[in-house]
This record gives structure tokens, sequence and C-alpha cells, in this order.
């Protein structure tokens, strides 16, 4: 018995570990240009551009995977950092939703997005900042 004590003391204080580790990352790669409340407002315009970029046939399937697999995320009920956690409860979900708009640009190109964007200019510059996407929104490559 003592041993699976001591087992399940080191396999959780791992978890915890790593925990940690993840919400360092998220806390250091935050989106710039204003807070996690600011960026949330955009989030209608936002998942529109996800599902028509998840659904866009011409994009690369790694793509659209990935967009397919943060709606998964999304979705489920447990997270990183979990929602009820006042002020920053959301901003994992946020923040990965950036990383995945980063990687998107990256394979696909910001023309896609451009492309896609469902909302004002004001609004697709807003998400640009918050996304550090390179370039400007505005910009045709």
């Amino acid at each position: 018995m003592h041993e699976a004590l001591r087992i399940a003391i080191g396999v959780g204080g791992g978890l915890l570990l790593a925990w940690a580790v993840l919400a360092i990352v998220l806390l250091v790669t935050r989106p710039e240009g204003g807070s996690i409340k600011s960026v949330a407002r955009l989030l209608p315009d936002t998942l529109r551009l996800f599902r028509r970029l998840a659904t866009d046939p011409l994009l690369p399937r790694g793509v659209r995977v990935r967009l397919w697999l943060l709606f998964v995320y999304l979705a489920f009920p447990f997270d990183l950092i979990p929602d009820f956690v006042p002020v920053i409860g959301y901003a994992d979900d946020v923040i990965i939703a950036c990383l995945v708009l980063r990687s998107v640009v990256r394979r696909a190109g910001p023309d896609a997005v451009r492309r896609h964007w469902p909302g004002s200019p004001e609004g697709l510059a807003a998400l640009w900042r918050a996304a550090r996407l390179p370039g400007s929104p505005g910009q045709k490559s």
C-alpha cells in the first residue's frame, strides 16, 4: 500500500508540474494589443472564420484537421485552466485559438484568413494584432 501511495503522489506531482508548465507557456504566448476580454469580443466572427477555413477544400488537409481539433478542444468541458477561474478561465481557449490561427497562416497563407474573414476590417485588424499574424490585415501577398 505504501508503494502505491508513493506512485500516486509521483503521478499527481508530475501532472501538476505539466499543468504549471503549460499555464506558463500560455501566459508567455498570450495575445498582444489588448486584453483577453477585448479579444473575446471578436468571438462570433472568429468562430465563423474558423468554420469557413475548416470546410474549405482548397486548404491543405493538415490545416483543416488542426481547426477541427481546435473545435473539439473548445467543446470539451475540461480545459488547461478551468473556465470558472475568474479572469483567466477563458484565457487558455483564446491563446490556443491564436496559436492555431498562426499555424494556419504559416501553412495556408494570410490570404486564406483575409478571404474567409466575415467581419469588419477593424475586427480583422484586431484579430491580426491579437494573434500576432505576419504583415498587415490589408496587405495582399
